[in-house]
């Protein structure tokens, strides 16, 4: 069956609203993990994952940054407008290089209240260290889907990045129902998060610790790290019946020659991921190595995969290895001078979808008929109910700051 063809009611099931975790715990790799391998059950805790996972495997991580993407403007009638910042409403070739913009720029938004927003400026002040600065927004254009509001800032001297750091709040997901905790600020970034450009967690890796690495490492587990910025859409709930009615969200990855020659060397011992974003980010560079194959003329900016387009005759046929494809785009790369991979993917992943490079991830408990969980069944089958199941009745914690899983596939060597 084409995933678009899979009805949403068949990816259901009941999370009451006491099964949500709305603060995490306080040591990080205390989280329980449920173990599913060769249709087995086990359960345990983060911190022991290294022993659950295949000596000198490689395990992927996506060092993304959230950014204090929610910004709240308050009249002078008391009322709150929110700016939920996307994405740069501009070219963008590199996520520092945005964030590093000066005096103004524009964001595609969210934009909460946004039929009391009257006036041409909505206006906040906050200090800079001993400075006081005044953060102007203006409404440019609606889209389709969001807002696009220009931003601009005196004095113009701070970068947006150090703007929104001080002007905005940590962007917890919709299902956590309370303010922002100061504590956020650091419970909802991984320990090993980077570059800044996410407005929402990679959360499958908010349970990982030092002393994790550190037996990860003792077992021979090479560590990788991609960047995929997460965007709102992972929270998109899909509305439609049918998956051909839903439209995925489209994220930034930014990838380094570096990572995709290490797993290239590491296919055989093969590939893990931390979140599904990770996940994403490593089949996405299969099917970008396969255009490169089918199409020697294309443009980086070709290479952007939309939402069907790996399930297309001309691409899903073809009958080349993990090997051939990644050495492909690590060619292209080299061919355009380049030492990273900055684009966009779409690719949705869900049942019908044939892994290429992934051999098994660690994932967090996905809200009902969401893509992530689409994602999670495109890997175990119908057994995902089973492992839902389970978690529901030994009272695992679901969503972004709650337990997870590690769902390992059986080994397939793919040279």
């Amino acid at each position: 069956m084409h995933p678009k063809d899979l009805f949403l009611d068949d990816y259901n099931y009941s999370l009451p609203e006491e099964k949500i975790a709305f603060f995490p715990l306080e040591e990080r790799d205390q989280s329980r993990l449920l173990v599913y391998k060769n249709g087995r059950i086990e359960e345990d805790i983060y911190l022991h994952i290294a022993g659950h996972l295949p000596g000198n495997c490689f395990l992927v991580f996506n060092d993304t940054k959230v950014i204090n993407a929610r910004i709240l403007f308050t009249k002078s009638t008391g009322a709150v407008i929110e700016i939920f910042c996307l994405e740069p409403y501009e070219a963008i070739k590199d996520y520092a290089v945005v964030l590093q913009k000066k005096k103004s720029i524009q964001w595609k938004c969210m934009i909460g209240g946004a039929g009391k927003w009257k006036q041409k400026y909505l206006e906040k002040q906050f200090a800079i260290g001993k400075e006081e600065v005044t953060l102007r927004a203006q409404l440019i254009e609606k889209l389709s889907d969001a807002y696009v509001a220009e931003f601009s800032w005196n004095p113009g001297e701070y970068s947006f990045a150090e703007i929104i750091e001080i002007a905005g709040k940590t962007p917890l997901p919709p299902y956590i129902k309370r303010d922002a905790a100061e504590s956020d600020a650091e419970s909802y970034q991984t320990i090993y998060s980077k570059y800044e450009g996410s407005v929402a967690a990679p959360t499958a890796g908010l349970h990982f610790t030092d002393r994790i690495f550190s037996s990860l490492k003792e077992k021979n587990i090479t560590t990788g790290f991609v960047t995929l910025h997460v965007g709102a859409g992972t929270f998109k709930p899909v509305k439609s019946e049918r998956m051909e009615g839903h439209e995925m969200h489209a994220e930034w990855i930014d990838v380094s020659t570096g990572f995709i020659e290490n797993l290239i060397n590491n296919i055989s011992n093969g590939i893990y991921c931390v979140g599904t974003t990770s996940v994403r980010t490593v089949e996405s560079l299969y099917w970008m190595g396969i255009k490169a194959i089918l199409h020697p003329e294309i443009t980086i900016e070709e290479l952007e995969l939309k939402q069907w387009e790996v399930y297309e005759e001309d691409l899903v046929h073809n009958k080349f290895s993990a090997k051939e494809a990644l050495t492909s785009l690590l060619d292209f790369l080299q061919r355009k001078k380049t030492n990273k991979l900055f684009t966009k993917t779409q690719i949705i992943i869900a049942p019908g979808y044939q892994f290429k490079i992934v051999n098994g991830m660690i994932t967090n408990f996905h809200q009902p008929k969401s893509t992530l969980l689409l994602l999670v069944a495109a890997m175990t089958g119908e057994n995902w109910r089973e492992i839902y199941n389970y978690a529901m009745n030994h009272n695992f914690r679901f969503l972004s700051y709650g337990d997870g899983c590690l769902i390992l596939k059986e080994q397939a060597h793919r040279l």
